[in-house]
Order: structure tokens, then C-alpha cells, then sequence
């Protein structure tokens, strides 16, 4: 039985940030066969959502809305007025989703990314209570624009609060909200899970994005990745949205060494759309 899913490409695979310009490549991308574009949300005031709608519309897209969660977006920092900031940041990211007719915003907004610490007990559960208090706004927040949000779970690298499904099943289970929901990403997933069919059967019906890659962040089908077990586990939850590809360019130096990309992962990185889209698409059949 073949997945019915759709499949997506982060624009982060060419370029960031995301601004005007980079509606250029939507002809391309449609082209290439894929029905979704993700638009990641660095600076919401680079983003002319009216333009980008009729881009989207033009080039028959969807959009699927990510944040970006640098330093001074961190919900569980010490200091209220970064959280003040996460929550201005995030409900420009509604507004945006909302506008173009998503039905969500995804990413690891708990937390900064990059904070990756060895914690005394308290400490960490004063941040995790941060998170939950914290994201139940934000779920409030998506609630009344008409969003749910898709949190992610990041490799220890990257943060030190959700590594793994179950982490983050407890995470929603306290934050107790109707409008969260859970993004995967395989390439965290082959660093922190021992079992990909178990990790995407814990989250069940609150799946509502994915993102893959292989595990060495390149094109699908080159890798480790245990592909078999990624499309049972999708299959017994009986996911219907996107699977979408997430990678970078190491020719953005800023936002490559912020992801730790040293060098080319393919020929080019229309190769690795390409290449990428024609493995996803076998493998879903």
C-alpha cells in the first residue's frame, strides 16, 4: 500500500534568509515535481505575505511555515524578556501561516537551539516547567489564529531539553493543549532514536509534519537512514501530510556553520532536490 502523502522541500536547501527574492525559485522547485515548498520564518519582516501567497498560487505550492529559534528566541530563558520576544516572533509566524493558509507553525520553539548543557536537576526542571507554562501561551495563541504548532525534537547537539519522541510526547502531554502537535525529522531521529518505527508510532496522531534528510544530512537514499522502518512507522500511524526534505548550503556561510555543513553533501543542490524527490517518491510507492 503506497503512503499518501505529499512531498516538500525546505527553500534552506538553496538559500536563507527567506525574503522577496526567493520566490524566484518556485518554478523550479514545482518543476522538479514537488507539491509543497517550506518556508522557513527567520525575519518576519523580510516576508511580503501577499506576494508570497500569489506566488505560491501561481506556482500551484503549498506552504508549510517554520520557525527559526536563534538565541534570542528561548522560551525557557531566565530573563522574561526573551520570552516576550519568542512570543512576538512566534505570533508573527501565525499571522503569516494563517495569511497563506497553513494550518500550522513547526520547529523546536521550547528553546533557543544550540543550548546544550550538562544541568543540575533543578535547573532542568525549572526550564522544562518554563517550556510547558511558556508553550501553553503559545498554543493559546495558535488556537485563537486558527494554528496548532509542530514541535521538534532536536539531536543532543543541538539542545539538552527534547531529544526523542518520548521526551517530547511528555512535553505535549504537560503542556495538555489541543493545538500541539509534533514535527519529525529524521535526521535527529538517526542520531537519538534506536528504533525510527517505535519513535514515530509513540507520537501517534500528533504528527503533523516531517522532515527528512539521511543521517550525514544528505540527499534520501544515500545513507544509513533505515528507510523501512521510517515508512511502517508512517504507515501504522496512517500519516497523510508531508514528508519534506531538510538540508542546507554550505555556500550560506552563516546559516552553514550554524548547522555544522562544512561542504558540498551533493553535486549541487539542485541534484540533491532532484535526486532526493525521485528516492522519496519510489519509496513511498
Amino acid at each position: 500500500m503506497a503512503l499518501n502523502v505529499s512531498f516538500g522541500v525546505s527553500t534552506w536547501l538553496w538559500t536563507s534568509p527567506f525574503d522577496a527574492k526567493t520566490t524566484a525559485l518556485f518554478p523550479k522547485i514545482k518543476e522538479m515535481g514537488y507539491d509543497v515548498v517550506e518556508i522557513p520564518v527567520e525575519d518576519p519582516s523580510l516576508i511580503e505575505v501577499k506576494a508570497l501567497g500569489m506566488a505560491l498560487k501561481d506556482h500551484g505550492l503549498r506552504p508549510v511555515i517554520c520557525g527559526a529559534f536563534g538565541p534570542t528566541r528561548d522560551l525557557t530563558h531566565e530573563d522574561p524578556s526573551y520570552h516576550k520576544t519568542s512570543f512576538d516572533y512566534i505570533q508573527q509566524c501565525f499571522d503569516i501561516s494563517s495569511e497563506l493558509g497553513a494550518g500550522f507553525v513547526a520547529g523546536p520553539m521550547y528553546s533557543a537551539v544550540g543550548k546544550a548543557r550538562l544541568l543540575p536537576p533543578d535547573q532542568k526542571k525549572a526550564e522544562w516547567e518554563l517550556a510547558v507554562t511558556n508553550l501553553r501561551k503559545v498554543c493559546e495563541m495558535a488556537q485563537a489564529s486558527g494554528q496548532r504548532i509542530a514541535l521538534e525534537a532536536l539531536n543532543r547537539f543541538e539542545t539538552d531539553l527534547i531529544n526523542t519522541s518520548e521526551e517530547l510526547m511528555q512535553l505535549i502531554r504537560d503542556i495538555n493543549h489541543p493545538a500541539a502537535g509534533v514535527l519529525l525529522d529524521g535526521f535527529h531521529m538517526s542520531i537519538e532514536e534506536p528504533d525510527l518505527e517505535k519513535a514515530i508510532t509513540q507520537v501517534g496522531d500528533k504528527l503533523l509534519h516531517v522532515q527528512v534528510s539521511e543521517n550525514y544530512r544528505g540527499t534520501p537514499g544515500t545513507g544509513q537512514t533505515n528507510w523501512e522502518a521510517f515508512r511502517t512507522g508512517l504507515e501504522k500511524v496512517d500519516y497523510k501530510g508531508v514528508v519534506s526534505i531538510e538540508s542546507f548550503t554550505p555556500e550560506i556561510k552563516e546559516l552553514a556553520g550554524a548547522v555544522c555543513i562544512w561542504k558540498p553533501l551533493a553535486k549541487s543542490q539542485d541534484e540533491f532536490a532532484r535526486q532526493g524527490l525521485t528516492f522519496l517518491k519510489k519509496w513511498a510507492c
